[in-house]
């Protein structure tokens, strides 16, 4: 999709900041009648600001009802509006809430703080004040995030930062960051936790300490995002595919994708078995190029569906997934491929198939589950809200309830060591 230039009065084609054109479509007839924006998530991405603060200044200055928190990344304004006047409305947007009041640059990051609203530029260091009169300006406030919450970054560099602090000799230092440090002979650190089986440090611990309760009963309730779907009919699907797929690829269908099932030889089961078939004549899947997975999935035209990553997780991994998701993150967290909660629920899901099919065949590897979710969130490849709450309910959408509760199970130790760090930073915050 050809890209534009974030500053419109600047007609330079090097110019360094780009996004793309906003591209809508109209749906529906009479009072129904709607306009979807189908890239504003990529757009707003560009512009370092949610999508909803986008969707909302749409909104207000059409005098029109928008969705702020679309589950399926579908951006929608009531009435018929075309793209050149969104683009037009977006302008406006970018003057008021994205450029520095100083160098006009739109590197600058929004800050809310005692009722103001300003934008901190990283290109000058000037920090400007948003005009607290306009209406969107309104929304942003109410948007402010409760008082003590961090975001994962900042609780990461709190956490490093009480680390080297305390030393060696306090007890109390992070689970995450403490076990064998930075100074250590092997070279490994606190972030190694999903990549070193043998590390001995706390959360290493705990995982194989929950592995052995792993045959407790646990009482989980089905996930509010699920897509209902029998044992019977996935068996059937699974059938169908080719002998290489066959419990592995198995994909359910999805109301917003065009492409479907398509009987066991859609685009992505035909990706899914390039990337097998691919890693089969070079030995290894540790072998395969990940800019090559990447460039095969343009080609089909599915590098930005949220599905694409359900079938490289799937086949681009093996039994050492856990040491394996460093190497591949850099092709999994591409704008392209997309890191939005979406894509972070189908990268999970992935996760959950391929830790339940191997569960099945193999017990012991439930164990691997809190290592592989501590690889996930150290690359971060999932945001702490989406891995919680994806850890809080047992979903039939990606395997049977009886195993996706077998591996929520097996995801307790990370789950709780997550939700202490949280709570941890928040009492930092209260003293």
């Amino acid at each position: 999709m050809a890209t534009i230039n974030i500053r419109s009065d600047i007609k330079d084609p090097f110019y360094r900041y780009k996004m793309e054109r906003l591209q809508s479509k109209i749906e529906g007839k009479g009072n129904g009648i709607k306009t979807v924006i189908v890239n504003l998530s990529s757009v707003a991405q560009s512009l370092a600001r949610p999508g909803a603060y986008v969707i909302k200044y749409f909104g207000f200055e059409l005098g029109a009802q928008t969705n702020t928190n679309p589950a399926d990344d579908r951006w929608i304004i009531n009435g018929a509006h075309d793209a050149a006047r969104l683009q037009e409305y977006l302008t406006g947007f970018i003057n008021k809430f994205v450029l520095c009041k100083k160098c006009k640059n739109p590197e600058t990051d929004v800050h809310i703080k005692d009722g103001r609203i300003t934008l901190d530029c990283k290109a000058c260091g000037q920090i400007s004040d948003v005009d607290l009169r306009l209406k969107l300006s309104g929304f942003i406030l109410k948007q402010e995030p409760k008082k003590g919450k961090k975001d994962k970054a900042e609780k990461k560099a709190a956490r490093e930062a009480r680390k080297n602090g305390n030393g060696n000799g306090n007890g109390h230092a992070d689970t995450k960051e403490n076990g064998h440090g930075s100074n250590d002979s092997d070279g490994s650190n606190g972030d190694d936790v999903a990549q070193e089986a043998g590390s001995d440090d706390e959360l290493t611990r705990r995982i194989k300490a929950g592995a052995e309760k792993l045959d407790d009963p646990v009482e989980v309730r089905d996930d509010e995002w699920t897509v209902d779907m029998s044992e019977e009919a996935v068996k059937a699907r699974a059938q169908q595919l080719p002998d290489d797929l066959k419990q592995k690829l198995v994909l359910n269908g999805d109301e917003d994708d065009e492409d479907g099932e398509g009987g066991g030889n859609s685009k992505y089961d035909q990706f899914g078995e390039w990337i097998i078939n691919d890693a089969k004549e070079k030995g290894s899947v540790t072998k395969v190029d990940s800019i090559e997975v990447y460039m095969k999935a343009k080609e089909f035209g599915i590098e930005s569906k949220h599905r694409t990553l359900l079938v490289i997780v799937q086949s681009i991994f093996d039994d050492d997934i856990a040491k394996q998701i460093p190497t591949r993150a850099s092709m999994l967290k591409q704008k392209q491929i997309g890191t939005s909660e979406k894509h972070q629920k189908a990268l999970l899901g992935g996760i959950e198939r391929f830790i339940g099919f191997r569960g099945k065949e193999n017990p012991d590897f439930f164990a691997q589950t809190s290592k592989i979710l501590a690889a996930l969130y150290n690359e971060d490849l999932v945001d702490e809200e989406v891995v919680t709450k994806w850890g809080s309910k047992a979903s039939k959408k990606y395997v049977d309830v009886q195993t996706s509760k077998k591996v929520r199970k097996s995801a307790e130790v990370f789950l709780t060591w997550l939700a202490e760090a949280e709570d941890e930073s928040e009492e930092e915050d209260d003293e």
